[in-house]
């Protein structure tokens, strides 16, 4: 596993191997211009077969990100770990989507939002899901198995499995089923 770190950590110098706390699986393609690093603690773990294309940003801020196998991560698109990002099988992510498990806190007035610190509660997106250009997940969310998230969607609440869901904030629209469309 050393000597794979090394030839990474080569080809792709964004990337802050030294940390030894990120694991790249076998035939995994990751750009040279995505960014890829431990911050503040934390750990990295992409699964086999994956893809992250051009201008990727993935940073732990403390916490844990988990992909799993066969995903696309296409540009531009952001994933912190702060509170957890869980990140299943088989998952298409389009370009330019936030996903970030982190709040602030903002009831206090006598202070700033600044001073007030962050929650996080961590972010799931399961098996088989396929989030559009654009989409924001927000903290606390789960995407359940086999859901959709149309383009430009903020996704407060967490989706049931096999929907397509739109709009911000999104909204269930449709259930998917096996006739052809």
């Amino acid at each position: 596993m050393k000597s794979i770190k090394k030839i990474v950590a080569i080809l792709f110098s964004s990337i802050n191997i030294e940390k030894k706390k990120i694991q790249i699986g076998k035939n995994t393609r990751i750009s040279k211009t995505a960014k890829i690093e431990i911050k503040f603690g934390g750990e990295i773990i992409i699964g086999e077969n994956c893809e992250i294309l051009d201008g990727v940003i993935i940073y732990t801020y403390g916490g844990t990100i988990v992909i799993g196998n066969n995903c696309s991560i296409n540009p531009y698109t952001i994933i912190y770990g702060h509170g957890g990002t869980s990140i299943g099988n088989d998952v298409l992510i389009a370009g330019h989507c936030m996903i970030i498990p982190n709040e602030h806190i903002y009831k206090k007035t006598d202070l700033t939002i600044r001073e007030q610190g962050c929650i996080s509660k961590g972010i799931t997106i399961e098996d088989d899901v396929w989030l559009g250009h654009g989409v924001t997940i927000t903290d606390g969310v789960t995407i359940n198995t086999g859901s959709i998230i149309g383009a430009g969607s903020v996704v407060t609440k967490s989706t049931n499995s096999f929907t397509i869901n739109y709009g911000t904030p999104s909204r269930e629209i449709k259930k998917r089923n096996n006739e052809l469309q």
